[in-house]
């Protein structure tokens, strides 16, 4: 678990890049029968068909894993309060069972709100990278945090 760190404390491209994990064909295929029942994900016969040639994960379980990724560190356990959307999603590569992914993040901006104090927007971009370095995905999360030294420092979400 990292230290307790708020939105003050990030600064400007701050990279950092989380642990490892590999997915399962199983995984893949619960993950798509409750979120995206599509053949490729689903069907390892009508996935060898497909113009993947093999099983891969959704895009949403791929960039699912990736956040609770860098979520896991524990970075922003004391000072999140959730999140006004996710921009520039892409999914740049396939992910298939065995590949091991990991997730890079760099700080794009740290936003104090005019209008409240107490919080702010810190813009991070994460990619999902395999095994081989290869870039599967990337995505721009803003986080809504609570700043330094304000009121419901240290507050559960």
């Amino acid at each position: 678990m990292a230290e307790d760190r708020f939105l003050d404390d990030f600064r400007m491209g701050e990279k950092s890049m989380s642990a490892g994990v590999t997915i399962t064909e199983s995984e893949i295929i619960h993950f798509a029968l409750q979120y995206d029942p599509q053949s490729f994900h689903l069907d390892v016969t009508a996935a060898a068909k497909s113009p993947y040639g093999g099983l891969i994960a959704s895009g949403f379980h791929t960039l699912s894993l990736c956040f609770r990724l860098f979520m896991e560190r524990g970075v922003l356990a004391a000072c999140s309060i959730g999140s006004p959307g996710i921009d520039e999603v892409r999914w740049l590569a396939p992910v298939r069972p065995g590949d091991t992914l990991r997730t890079e993040t760099e700080v794009l901006e740290v936003r104090p709100s005019s209008s409240r104090p107490d919080r702010g927007i810190l813009r991070m971009k994460y990619v999902g990278v395999n095994q081989h370095g290869a870039a599967v995905i990337s995505f721009v999360v803003n986080h809504l945090l609570r700043r330094r030294g304000q009121q419901g420092e240290g507050r559960p979400a």
